[in-house]
């Protein structure tokens, strides 16, 4: 048995690798990494392929075969070749990689979408596993895949953060959850922070102060708020770190941001009479906030908060997080199992693990009701439990009532009118009766004229 990890990024990777330390995938001839940038634009993502901080991290497996030397020029998420194409590509690909007929094994994160979809169904006879990628594995997969790969999967490992609670990627076909320990997730995040020394990390733990660290995640940048919106977000982020009575505020910017942002947020903390300082670079946030010992993180929905709270006990806060809830368009958005997960986690009502999973299965549901129709009737008498207020925060009442799910307003007369009778709304049926009278009377007058 060979097996293939198809990874995209550094918090896959980290599980991947205390997965294997932990023993947790089973007894392989081979593994070999297959690491793939499909970021949007690459230049501005933490390549798992070349980044020096992951070397030690890339020794676990025998070799690395990146994919995007292999298909490029094209992009990653764009590799969707033809159907009848397939089994040549295996072919090919068994040459390349050096497989040949060997049973594999392939590990995949984000299976929904292209390069990860399209090597599920081009290694036909493979078995499948999903190394989760922080929250967005807790959420249902986004459409139905060909029987035939979705049977193929055995298996979902990830770090776990979420106490209690089990991914519902792949849970409709009986997928195993296999959790990784915090205690071994951590240690491959301590090896990966410390594997490159960083200075100016460096010399802010050198420097004793209560530290809050402020995550960013350039929401505007994925279409989920406005910039200017998001911008508000990140200073309220500077405000609530310095009521949590931090005397500095250490930011880590995505990437991708731009310099405006971190302008505005310093003026913030000048304000509020606490240091400020940015700290760019690929040092893992989770390493960062235990390196600088903080006693509080900020975000909106990153994985950093369940992450950090989990291995470290710190204090977390979310910020923005209902307000995304309620923006995010269409309801079934990816991001919203993380905004879910983490609004509910740092509420007191949701302290008890049975009962964040009741609310992450009722909104699995209502995301994609079809292919996670066994959670129906528990969607059911959970929100049927809540307060409408509480109720409506997660589900919004326009959803209740596309699913007929307790809470729903009472249907206005031209929502009535738009029902499904015998699978087709009222409206549609009307339509379709005056296009039908059309005819027949143009049949009729074709008739009259002797055409």
């Amino acid at each position: 048995m060979i097996q293939l990890f198809l990874l995209h990024s550094p918090y896959g990777l980290m599980t991947a690798a205390a997965a294997i330390d932990e023993g947790l995938l089973g007894g392989a001839a081979q593994r070999i990494l297959v690491p793939t940038n499909t970021a949007a634009v690459p230049e501005t993502a933490h390549d798992v392929a070349t980044l020096r901080r992951l070397a030690p991290l890339r020794a676990r497996f025998d070799r690395v075969e990146p994919l995007d030397a292999l298909i490029g020029p094209r992009h990653p998420t764009r590799w969707e070749p033809d159907e009848q194409d397939l089994p040549m590509l295996e072919r090919l690909l068994r040459r390349a990689w050096g497989l040949g007929d060997a049973p594999l094994e392939l590990f995949v994160q984000s299976p929904q979408v292209a390069p990860a979809r399209t090597l599920m169904a081009l290694f036909r006879d493979a078995r499948i596993g999903v190394i989760g990628d922080g929250l967005m594995t807790y959420a249902p997969i986004r459409a139905r895949l060909p029987r035939q790969v979705a049977e193929r999967v055995t298996r979902v490992v990830h770090a776990d953060v979420v106490a209690g609670v089990e991914p519902l990627v792949f849970a409709q076909t009986g997928a195993r959850s296999v959790p990784l320990p915090p205690a071994a997730f951590g240690a491959v995040l301590r090896q990966a922070g410390e594997a490159v020394p960083d200075p100016s990390l460096e010399a802010l733990a050198a420097e004793p102060a209560r530290t809050a660290l402020v995550v960013g995640q350039y929401l505007s940048a994925l279409g989920l708020v406005p910039l200017a919106e998001e911008r508000a977000m990140q200073v309220e982020m500077i405000d609530r770190a310095a009521d949590a009575g931090v005397e500095r505020a250490v930011f880590a910017p995505h990437p991708s941001a731009p310099p405006a942002l971190t302008a505005a947020l310093a003026a913030r903390a000048r304000e509020r009479g606490i240091g400020f300082a940015v700290l760019s670079g690929d040092v893992p946030a989770e390493h960062v906030a235990e390196r600088l010992g903080a006693t509080d993180v900020v975000a909106g929905f990153s994985t950093v908060l369940p992450t950090v709270r989990t291995l470290y006990g710190t204090r977390v806060h979310a910020v923005g997080t209902r307000r995304i809830l309620a923006g995010l368009r269409p309801y079934q958005n990816s991001n919203r199992m993380p905004a879910t997960i983490v609004d509910a986690m740092v509420r007191a009502e949701y302290a008890a693990p049975a009962r964040m999973r009741r609310l992450v299965d009722a909104v699995g549901y209502a995301m994609q009701p079809q292919i996670m129709a066994h959670l129906r009737q528990p969607a059911v008498e959970f929100l049927g439990s809540l307060p409408p207020d509480e109720r409506e925060r997660y589900v919004p009442a326009q959803r209740l009532c596309r699913l007929g799910l307790p809470g729903a307003p009472a249907p206005t007369r031209l929502q009535r009118l738009g029902d499904s009778s015998g699978g087709v709304g009222r409206l549609e049926e009307l339509r379709l009766t005056v296009a039908g009278v059309r005819r027949r009377a143009g049949r009729v007058w074709k008739a009259a004229r002797g055409r």
